[in-house]
């Protein structure tokens, strides 16, 4: 019989458009989600790992997904090659910054980017091209200019978010390098918490070592003994609002 974790990523899987739920292998032990399987498009494995990254209660997944490519797919590595270059321009990724290389329908992709979001969009631009089996992103990002990072600022972006509890995150600067540690209570989270670094200026390096941790367990959230997930918004500590919930309430009366 499948756990709670296990059945509700495999519904997660369902309801992706994308996705057939057949294609995609479930198991799930102490919060960590493997995915096994094979499908026939690449991005079918960014949307599965995705999906069950969204799950609460997932605190890592593994992909083990495997593409295999339809009969009906016949294009070269150079026509692969030159639909990544065109996407990339087409997302005004500087192509003077950015090397393609594909063999055997492998993507690798090289060179350097001032900002974390021209990472991002090279990654997920070899998503949906036909032909695409897997990725290697070897894309650093650095600074024309070098600029000091501000640790202060840091901390300040990450407070002003009302989906992370920035008090469980400590942010340590050395150099060009930041190192995230501490506890979030789920991947979106700590996820988050590397986007807004990546949006400081002068971040070249991030050691994103936030450990996730689902504080409830998902017996107690289906029988309603804590409250709904307000907590991913709120922070961690739910009796503080729910304390706050309460003097509002006899402040109204």
């Amino acid at each position: 019989m499948p756990s709670d974790l296990q059945k509700d990523v495999q519904d997660a899987i369902k309801c992706e458009p994308l996705l057939n739920a057949a294609e995609i292998g479930v198991t799930a032990k102490d919060g960590i989600v493997t995915l096994t399987g094979i499908v026939n498009i690449y991005g079918k494995k960014t949307e599965a790992e995705s999906a069950a990254k969204n799950v609460a209660g997932v605190k890592s997944v593994i992909e083990k997904v495997e593409v295999k490519l339809d009969s009906s797919v016949n294009k070269s590595d150079n026509e692969i090659a030159t639909e990544v270059l065109n996407d990339l321009k087409w997302r005004q990724v500087p192509l003077n910054k950015v090397k393609v290389k594909v063999k055997d329908g492998w993507i690798t992709l090289e060179g350097k980017l001032q900002w974390n979001y021209q990472w991002e969009i090279a990654k997920n631009a070899v998503n949906y091209i036909t032909g695409v089996k897997g990725l290697t992103n070897n894309i650093t990002i650095e600074l024309e200019t070098p600029v000091e990072i501000e640790k202060k600022a840091i901390e300040r972006a990450l407070a002003r978010s009302s989906f992370i509890n920035s008090e469980d995150i400590h942010v340590n600067v050395t150099g060009s390098r930041v190192i995230l540690t501490g506890i979030v209570n789920s991947i979106p989270q700590k996820d988050e918490a590397e986007r807004i670094v990546w949006n400081a200026p002068g971040v070249w390096n991030l050691d994103n070592e936030l450990h996730v941790e689902y504080k409830y367990s998902f017996a107690d959230l289906k029988n309603q003994k804590v409250p709904p997930p307000l907590f991913s918004y709120f922070g961690s500590d739910t009796e503080l609002f729910g304390r706050k919930r309460k003097e509002q309430n006899k402040s109204n009366q």
